[in-house]
């Protein structure tokens, strides 16, 4: 028997399909920064102590490298993504939202793994920015595992401040099993 083969033409179609820029509801914002830094706890003065902070290459307060991938969240008055737990008992808030407003892939494969992240950091962000990204499906591809086919999706999101300059590049795995 031979195995499934998911990638049809309906999926290589989504290889380099690209969102537009979207644009973080909030701005970067000390509070926010400070959060950030405390969660990863990572002390550096650079992202609290103003006077030693401006005395940096960076001449003043900037956010932590990975802050940019956080940067996006719900803005107020729109629904709740988990709201649809309270009408299907199975769904466990994991969803298939690849990248920031990519079509859907699609492959009827039930479990969604993290394969990895890559990232390259370009720049940091600083308080006053307006954080935009956009993400691109850069390949979908399947491979034979010990458990069976997995599929990979890999989508690449950019990451810039308002003027365009580049923040950060990020790389993310999806495997599908």
């Amino acid at each position: 028997m031979s195995p499934a083969h998911y990638i049809t033409d309906e999926v290589k179609q989504l290889i380099g399909c690209e969102t537009d820029w979207v644009e973080a509801c909030d701005e970067v914002e000390r509070g926010a920064i400070r959060r950030f830094h405390q969660a990863v706890m990572d002390d550096d003065p650079i992202f609290w102590k103003d006077a030693e902070a401006a005395a940096t290459r960076y001449g003043g307060i900037v956010a932590p490298p990975l802050f940019p991938l956080h940067a996006f969240r719900r803005p107020s008055g729109t629904p709740d993504p988990l709201s649809r737990v309270s009408g299907d008992p199975d769904f466990d808030g994991v969803t298939r939202d690849f990248g920031l407003g990519l079509p859907p892939v699609p492959i009827p494969l039930p479990r969604l793994l993290n394969g990895g992240n890559q990232v390259e950091v370009y720049q940091l962000a600083r308080p006053g920015e307006r954080i935009r990204a956009k993400s691109k499906y850069v390949d979908i591809y399947q491979k034979e595992g010990k458990s069976g086919l997995l599929v990979f999706i890999l989508v690449e999101t950019i990451y810039a401040n308002q003027k365009g300059e580049t923040l950060l590049k990020a790389l993310q795995t999806h495997i599908l099993r």
